[in-house]
């Protein structure tokens, strides 16, 4: 009996974190797949590798997403459980919380080991991909930091107006237009050739014309100038949004991190395991935060659960940010705060528990002949 019970709960468990790690990972994936369109709007990602670019950022994800996954999986099961009177059944056959414990933690480990796969392997493994990625991309010729053939370019609140018609694969333009109303003169630069490359400080275009016309001044005016040049080079502003380079820390392996005395990296080492201890953690907050019977009041339960969410990732980061930045003591490192959240999570549920209930009869049965003593 106390087997198939556990089974039972195993799989009931099991069913609901996939099928809530399935709802986000789709949700996820079309917020990263946007974003990736977006870069391959502007021209800084070429569309060829918008696949395996999706996919390393899921994967850099994905370690991220399975704690609150198995939380609410847990949740959500022992909930329906107790709507359903199966756990008042399940305690009737003796079948406690040190028995939900223990199946609970039967399918924890084995995930938090799959998160820790995740964290301390995979997840370097795509930041230094998508790092890859991204200085391939700037060194693509076809594709220029978002200048792009076939398009007009207004910077500089319209001050600068460019147009390329097309760029081969050897850095060379063709059929360039500029319209530069900078100074005191609007000039119009036209050519049929020239080279470009992209300033590392400022990342704005330089654009080199070779052989072209140049027209200064207002048509019709007296100052008019109309005049032929073999090199001509402007600056263009580049509106391309730079994306976010990772550290290198994010991409160092998790092998060359540990042992390291720099704070830093001592930091990034706790942030990976962050996620496999917080499996375990979060199924010891599940436990008590579901009320056994329907009868009992749930709001207050599904409070605190909804706070104790919250305040776990957002403690994560605080606690993290202050390691890095020596607030804390380096001892204490930055996985302090899940000890924290469960020891308020049990300090709060205590006065519900059952040793709570316990100890109140056993202190009230003393009172008891005492009191018919006087």
């Amino acid at each position: 009996m106390l087997q198939i019970a556990d089974r039972y709960l195993f799989v009931e468990v099991l069913k609901a974190f996939l099928a809530i790690v399935f709802i986000l990972l789709m949700i996820v994936s079309s917020m990263l797949f946007l974003r990736t369109l977006e870069e391959v709007n502007i021209g800084a990602l070429n569309v060829d590798l918008v696949l395996r670019f999706l996919g390393l950022q899921i994967v850099r994800d994905t370690s991220s997403l399975l704690p609150p996954a198995f939380f609410l999986a847990v949740l959500a099961t022992l909930s329906r459980m107790a709507r359903d009177s199966e756990l008042i059944a399940l305690g009737a056959c003796g079948i406690g919380p040190g028995r939900l414990y223990r199946a609970l933690f039967v399918l924890a480990v084995p995930v938090a080991l799959f998160t820790a796969w995740f964290a301390l392997i995979l997840q370097p493994w795509a930041a230094a991909g998508i790092q890859e990625i991204r200085l391939q991309q700037s060194e693509q010729v076809a594709q220029i930091a978002g200048l792009q053939a076939g398009r007009f370019y207004v910077e500089e609140e319209g001050d600068v107006v460019a147009y390329i018609g097309s760029i081969d694969r050897r850095k060379a333009l063709e059929h360039v237009f500029i319209l530069d109303r900078r100074g005191d003169k609007e000039r119009i630069v036209v050519s049929d050739s020239g080279t470009h490359r992209s300033d590392e400080g400022s990342s704005d275009h330089i654009i080199t014309l070779k052989g072209g016309h140049r027209f200064d001044g207002t048509p019709g005016g007296g100052d008019y100038l109309i005049g032929d040049f073999d090199e001509y080079q402007v600056r263009v502003r580049s509106s391309a949004r730079q994306p976010v380079q990772p550290s290198k820390r994010s991409m160092a392996a998790t092998v060359d991190l540990i042992g390291s005395a720099e704070l830093g990296d001592r930091t990034e080492v706790q942030h990976r395991l962050s996620a496999p201890l917080a499996i375990l953690t979060l199924v010891a907050i599940a436990v008590p935060l579901v009320a056994i019977s329907p009868r009992q009041k749930t709001t207050g339960r599904m409070l605190l659960a909804f706070l104790a969410y919250f305040s776990f990732f957002n403690l994560q980061r605080l606690a993290e940010s202050w390691m890095e930045a020596g607030t804390t003591p380096a001892w204490l490192g930055s996985l302090w705060y899940q000890a924290l959240i469960l020891g308020l999570v049990y300090l709060l549920l205590f006065p519900d528990s059952l040793w709570f209930r316990r100890l109140r009869r056993g202190l009230s049965a003393r009172r008891g002949p005492s009191a018919e003593a006087v």
